[in-house]
């Protein structure tokens, strides 16, 4: 569906990258493979604190939604400039296979980085919840 409307566009090319994630000549502000790496593992670790503390049973029930919608709002107009934000290895891997050629090069990092900071998060959360929660 995507593909479908950003072809409306006059002079629309998917090889220019359509939104895909990436470092170096790819990241939209120019940032290195380390900022990159740095920024989808920080991103991540957040995103999952948020959702781990907003759905935790301490927390007032029926603002999960708000929590997680704002938190990755955030997340999004932070890290867009840096590497056009991933956080999600699956949002990452649709617009590589459009792309094609260098974003399936990149997408390594768009996989291991939302991993590492996923099980980051777990294991930090894990350690601030008390006894009763874990």
């Amino acid at each position: 569906m995507l593909y479908i409307i950003a072809t409306g566009q006059a002079g629309f090319d998917v090889t220019a990258g359509f939104a895909s994630n990436g470092y170096g000549e790819h990241s939209p502000g120019g940032y290195s493979l380390t900022a990159a790496l740095v920024t989808e593992i920080v991103m991540t670790f957040m995103f999952l604190m948020i959702i781990l503390g907003a759905t935790d049973k301490r927390a007032p029930q029926g603002f999960a939604p708000i929590a997680i919608g704002l938190g990755l709002t955030l997340i999004h107009l932070i890290s867009i400039p840096v590497t056009n934000t991933s956080v999600n290895p699956a949002r990452s891997t649709g617009v590589a296979i459009f792309q094609g050629d260098w974003a399936v090069s990149q997408l390594w990092l768009f996989w291991i980085a939302p991993i590492v900071g996923a099980i980051l998060a777990g294991v930090v959360y894990r350690w601030f919840a008390n006894d009763e929660q874990t």
